[in-house]
């Protein structure tokens, strides 16, 4: 009971290097960039680098478990919460990141994913230091005015979050189904196959979202596959929009 009540011994600093061997990948040993967890036991590595690895295996790189016999990528899902960890434990890997996919998706001609470029512009103050405000300064009327007129512009032309954004094309390829009447949706990349079902489900007054398959490349998707891992996996380098078709369950092609 003495010890409780010495601050010293409740007041402990933890190093980034004793906690490194937590929040780094097996496979490159680099910190982890979009944390991708395998569902079967739990170890975490970066998506890119587990993605490529089980293009030819099927068992976990840490602890060698079979994850799945024919379809490993059904099996392994995005962990956000482990990522943003990361991203506050070691400083300035979320920003070196973000300028990192700028700067492919520049070098490629392609347009910045809206996410990207949502986290530069919030990250911009912390980078730029003619950007902080101090206590005392001062700035004239019409630039502050300007610069208010000019953020509400922008909160204005932001209808979706921060994050990463996806456009995508819902096709019915059967005839047991009517189309969508809106068939152009753009939702965040984190969104899973199991979302567009359910949403699919809900227009369509469907009993189940079950009841459906969703397609990519005439290739059936898991439910747990985020939208971004079907853009990396089954679309890359295509143009948007992501093409996805629906139809319902054993319904044969």
């Amino acid at each position: 009971m003495a010890a409780l009540g010495n601050p010293e011994m409740l007041t402990r600093k933890i190093k980034l290097w004793d906690i490194n061997a937590h929040i780094t990948c097996r496979l490159c040993e680099g910190y982890l960039i979009d944390a991708t967890t395998v569902t079967e036991c739990l170890h975490t590595f970066c998506r890119s680098c587990l993605v490529k690895y089980l293009e030819e295996n099927n068992t976990c790189p840490t602890c060698r478990i079979v994850i799945h016999q024919s379809h490993p990528l059904q099996y392994i899902g995005h962990d956000r919460t482990m990522q943003d960890i990361v991203y506050k434990l070691v400083p300035g890997l979320q920003e070196a990141e973000m300028k990192k996919q700028r700067e492919f998706y520049q070098k490629l001609g392609m347009e910045v994913p809206g996410d990207i470029k949502g986290e530069l512009c919030n990250m911009k103050p912390h980078l730029d230091p003619q950007r902080n405000v101090i206590i005392g300064d001062t700035k004239p009327e019409d630039t502050l005015n300007k610069e208010t007129a000019e953020e509400k512009q922008d909160e204005d032309n932001d209808y979706h979050r921060s994050d990463e954004q996806v456009s995508i094309c819902l096709e019915c390829n059967s005839s047991k189904l009517r189309g969508l009447k809106r068939k152009w949706i753009r939702c965040s990349a984190q969104a899973t196959v199991l979302h567009l079902k359910k949403f699919i489900a809900k227009k369509l007054n469907l009993a189940s979202f079950n009841e459906l398959d969703i397609l990519c490349n005439e290739e059936i998707l898991g439910k747990d596959h985020t939208l971004k891992f079907v853009v990396v996996t089954r679309w890359r380098f295509k143009k948007s929009p992501l093409l996805l078709h629906y139809r319902p369950k054993m319904d044969l092609l």
